[in-house]
């Protein structure tokens, strides 16, 4: 199934020129740990399907579906069955704040399933067939058809996610509709201004908490502790200046937020399982077709 993988980059040829491919996948093998700039789903369809992604483990069973984030390091183990997996470049959408906040917030996946998602569950299921059926057939539009049942399921798992009444513990559920909006908004915040130097103390005071309570209520709403989260964001925007030849580490480093590139070739090393520098090799080395 993977066709182009240097080191851990895996490099999606994406088909007829299309930011799209699915596969009707029942091989029995394994796929090394990985990442790619497309967004993956895998919906087992005959017998379950494991797999980690940044070292945590999921076990799905038929039916259920998860949502691997663009550049998580995912590794797929061998399983008799069928499943489909689908991947799709949203670049076209990337630049919506709401693109990167939800994305930010699910890493490194999102497993949706009946117990935990009863409420569009069945319907993320029902698309995931219908895409399915429109890649494989002849339908006219049938690339603007998948990409906007995706989007439909994107819309869905989203809503639901983030507007669960358990997302922050001992709030009422009178305040969880602000305190969700609140942090999307501190969220697409730190997506903006990631590169400068921002101090939990600081965000927190502008978010109206003492740092203690605004670290709580941060992790629990992003799954994981501010500063993972701002550094997180901070990998990603050097992951741009990467792609460009003629600006140094260095300068990468500096303009990304990192104080030293020390710190930054650790944290980079830790998200990307790669250099800096062995990342510009592989994306200058390969480009992915649109």
């Amino acid at each position: 199934m993977i066709k182009i993988l240097d080191g851990v980059k895996e490099t999606v040829s994406f088909e007829y020129d299309s930011a799209l491919l699915l596969y009707n996948n029942t091989d029995y093998e394994e796929y090394p740990n990985h990442w790619h700039p497309a967004v993956e789903v895998v919906m087992p369809l005959e017998g379950g399907y494991s797999m980690e992604c940044n070292d945590i483990p999921f076990d799905l069973r038929v039916g259920d579906i998860i949502l691997i984030c663009p550049g998580v390091l995912h590794h797929l183990y061998a399983h008799h069955g069928r499943r489909i997996i689908f991947q799709v470049d949203l670049g076209m959408i990337s630049s919506f704040s709401e693109y990167d906040s939800f994305f930010s917030i699910i890493q490194p996946a999102i497993l949706i399933t009946p117990e935990d998602f009863p409420e569009i569950h069945e319907s993320c299921a029902k698309l995931m067939k219908e895409i399915f059926n429109e890649y494989f057939g002849n339908a006219p539009l049938k690339n603007v058809a998948i990409v906007q049942k995706f989007l439909s399921m994107l819309v869905m798992v989203g809503r639901s996610y983030t507007a669960s009444p358990d997302r922050f513990v001992g709030i009422k559920p009178t305040k969880q509709q602000e305190y969700t909006e609140k942090f999307l908004s501190i969220c697409n915040y730190l997506n903006q201004h990631c590169t400068e130097d921002l101090t939990l103390e600081e965000v927190a005071d502008m978010a109206g908490f003492s740092k203690y309570h605004f670290s709580r209520l941060f992790k629990e709403f992003a799954g994981m502790p501010f500063y993972k989260y701002l550094n997180t964001r901070r990998i990603a925007y050097s992951e741009k200046l990467l792609l460009d030849p003629d600006i140094n580490v260095t300068e990468v480093a500096i303009r990304s937020g990192f104080n030293s590139i020390s710190a930054f070739m650790r944290m980079f090393k830790i998200v990307r399982n790669c250099t800096p520098t062995q990342f510009r090799n592989l994306n200058n080395q390969y480009s992915p077709r649109f």
